[in-house]
């Protein structure tokens, strides 16, 4: 009976905690985006901000970045292609391509790569002003950590996710092409014309605000655990790793959300 009512009283406390971290994040999401529509928020300081943080997770990466595209485009598309001829599916090709790679697995990737770089990064660089207590000199002199920390990364996570998806789906594309006219002989004209066929316009709403909602996720939960630092060294390290534990969540349950949405 008491190992049943420990059992039963660690769940109540976890659920209780769960609750109340999902609490505190809706409501700091909520602040966050409160700040987005304000004017006050877009100052040179945080401008500045923003084109530092885009350079960093989109400039920097892109060399990586189109490595893994052509990479991965060869190796589908090659792969892909076969299979559709040997089977004699050639009308899904326009499915495969815009159904299946630039609007799931272009996305997906995309996602990935930045979290990797980026999303740690920004976790432990704030985990490190909170413990370096350079986040409450920033207050001390009065300058909102909000408009000019906290903003910026996550709109440039948004633009970088957006940007460097319709990338690798250009990149994937491209290579389609010369794939397909070396297996179909397919041209130019029908190559194209397969793909506008194969692409609905909801589908590419859905794309874009996958993607958004990824750019924005990928940076606001690394912000949010940063914050949650201690003024001890030893908490930067766990305050990434609970960071990019829910970032991966966070990945997972868009993807089902916005394929949900795609299927309905």
């Amino acid at each position: 009976m008491n190992a049943t009512t420990t059992f039963i009283g660690h769940i109540g406390r976890k659920t209780l905690d769960a609750g109340g971290a999902l609490r505190v994040t809706l409501a700091f999401t909520a602040r966050i985006l409160l700040h987005f529509f304000a004017r006050r928020t877009y100052n040179s300081a945080s401008r500045m901000v923003f084109i530092h943080q885009f350079y960093f997770t989109a400039i920097q990466i892109l060399p990586l970045f189109l490595l893994v595209a052509v990479i991965f485009g060869s190796l589908v598309n090659g792969m892909a292609f076969q299979v559709i001829k040997n089977l004699g599916l050639t009308d899904f090709l326009g499915r495969l391509l815009m159904g299946f790679i630039v609007t799931e697995i272009g996305p997906f990737i995309t996602v990935l790569l930045i979290a990797l770089r980026s999303s740690s990064a920004i976790n432990a660089e704030i985990a490190v002003m909170k413990v370096n207590q350079e986040l409450n000199t920033l207050e001390y002199f009065r300058i909102d950590l909000i408009d000019y920390l906290f903003v910026p990364r996550i709109l440039s996570g948004m633009l970088s996710m957006v940007l460097l998806s319709s990338l690798f789906a250009m990149v994937v594309l491209t290579i389609g092409l010369f794939v397909s006219s070396v297996v179909f002989g397919t041209s130019v004209d029908a190559y194209i014309e397969t793909l506008l066929n194969s692409t609905t316009l909801p589908d590419m709403v859905v794309v874009l605000l996958k993607c958004a909602l990824f750019g924005f996720f990928i940076t606001l939960i690394p912000i949010r655990r940063g914050l949650q630092a201690s003024q001890d060294l030893s908490s930067i390290p766990v305050a990434v790793l609970n960071g990019m534990v829910m970032v991966f969540v966070a990945i997972v349950v868009i993807e089902v959300l916005s394929s949900i949405v795609r299927f309905i």
